[in-house]
Formats: C-alpha cells, sequence, structure tokens
C-alpha cells in the first residue's frame, strides 16, 4: 500500500523526477539513479526500491526478496560490465525514509585505498561526478546492460 508522503512512493507515482529516468522497473522493484546535488551526482549509485511499501527486508514476500536479490545481482554486474567499476558496495539503513530500497554504489579503479568504503568512494576528490547528462548516459549504458542480460 502507497503512502501519501513516502519519497520512494512519491517517486514511484512519478511526482519526483529521477535524473536519466528509470533504469528497470517490474511489479515488485524499481531501479533508478540518485538525484544530481548541486547540479552533480557520484556516477552509477543507483537506488533499488521495492515497490510496494515496505519498511524492510523481513517485510518482503517470496516474490518480492526474488526479485529483489535478482535486481542487486543485476545492478551490480551492470556497473561493472558498462562502467568499469571494481567492487560494489550496498547499504540498506531505513532509518530515515521507512521503505525498503538500497544503495547501491560502485567504487571505480584508481580509487586510493583510504577512500574505499559507500562513502568514502564519494569524498575522494577525483571521485567519479557527473551532471544531470552524463547520469542520462550512464543510464542507457546500464539499461543496455540490463536488457541484454534479460533482467
Amino acid at each position: 500500500m502507497e503512502k501519501a508522503d513516502c519519497f520512494i512512493c512519491r517517486k514511484h507515482r512519478g511526482e519526483i523526477d529521477v535524473p536519466g529516468g528509470m533504469i528497470y522497473e517490474d511489479e515488485h522493484i524499481y531501479i533508478g539513479h540518485i538525484a544530481a546535488n548541486n547540479g552533480q551526482a557520484y556516477l552509477g549509485y543507483l537506488m533499488i526500491d521495492l515497490k510496494r511499501h515496505a519498511p524492510g527486508l523481513a517485510e518482503m514476500t517470496k516474490e518480492e526478496s526474488e526479485a529483489f536479490g535478482y535486481a542487486m545481482k543485476s545492478a551490480a554486474s551492470a556497473l561493472k560490465e558498462s562502467e568499469g567499476a571494481e567492487h560494489i558496495y550496498t547499504i540498506i539503513s531505513g532509518d530515515a525514509v521507512p521503505h525498503l530500497h538500497m544503495h547501491v554504489i560502485p567504487r571505480y579503479p584508481g580509487t586510493p585505498d583510504e577512500y574505499w568504503g559507500p562513502r568514502g568512494v564519494q569524498e575522494w576528490p577525483e571521485a567519479a561526478y557527473g551532471s544531470e547528462e552524463e547520469i542520462e548516459l550512464l543510464c542507457g549504458r546500464i539499461k543496455q546492460c540490463l536488457a541484454s542480460a534479460s533482467l
């Protein structure tokens, strides 16, 4: 059941713009890129959302958990294949937004060890940040990878 004031439910209803648009969507999940902050976003930072308003992993149905798990694997594989990511970080917290969503954050080759980690890779001064146009191009490449993998 959707919630009127839930950020993720609002995104799924099309009330919130997502840079690069929807990357993948089915009856259970939605994959998109995070929005740019001050015109820039960490390239490849994806979000996998459960379509149904549920607070966490334990509240998923079997079908939702299968779709969510396959989406995680597919998004990570696509980031490695199309963007050359060498490692993928994932985070589920649910503290600020109690609607199940996973942060999928790539680490690119050359990132110094001291910047490893889901937050650290974004703090590296030479991190892969880009504009909404670059996000759109990246999302197009991810969509192509997912389509060829038959997600």
